[in-house]
């Protein structure tokens, strides 16, 4: 028996068609299928929200994409997202919004200020930020709490008060339950 029981196949294979379903084959990660998301309260105005995504050795990121739900964005006045490390490093940061509206049910795609080339394959955080008098709910799913030891958080918060710089690490992460879909290009 393995690690998979008596699943003898690669699982990345086997389940690859719902991260891919209906995506072009141009370069992109997801940290969600297409299936099953919905609307979700995945921001707190100031705070940082990060999200697990696994990118490959070589992967070359330059752009960083959320969708926003049924909740447009009011009064924002900063917003962005940043690419951390697996160490919790800032890697690159996009250019803060500011004032830019964000409507309900819309694709941003932001692109960091320096592409980034991955050197090690591993988990890494998009942290996205929006200082709004409403925020937008964003598109993604509800994960649960980490039960094994050494299990990461699928979502976490961090950093209050932020404006238009992401901070240089993730400090004191909280789990979160709402999990934002990110796209990584």
């Amino acid at each position: 028996m393995t690690l998979l029981g008596q699943y003898r196949g690669n699982p990345r294979d086997d389940l690859g068609w719902l991260n891919t379903a209906g995506r072009p084959s141009v370069f992109h990660r997801a940290n969600l299928p297409r299936v099953g998301l919905d609307d979700v309260a995945a921001l707190t105005s100031g705070v940082m929200t990060l999200a697990a995504l696994w990118l490959n050795d070589g992967d070359t990121v330059t752009n960083l994409s959320v969708i926003s739900g049924a909740t447009a964005a009011a009064t924002p006045t900063n917003y962005w997202a940043a690419l951390y490390s697996p160490t919790g490093a800032l890697m690159a940061q996009s250019a803060d919004q500011t004032s830019t509206a964000w409507s309900a049910d819309t694709v941003k795609t932001l692109a960091l200020a320096t592409p980034q080339k991955v050197t090690r394959s591993g988990v890494y955080y998009v942290g996205v930020m929006v200082a709004a008098g409403t925020v937008p709910t964003l598109v993604g799913s509800s994960g649960a709490r980490p039960v094994l030891t050494g299990e990461g958080n699928l979502s976490q918060t961090s950093g209050s008060s932020l404006t238009a710089t992401a901070p240089a690490t993730i400090a004191s992460p909280a789990f979160k339950r709402q999990v934002p879909l990110v796209i990584a290009s």
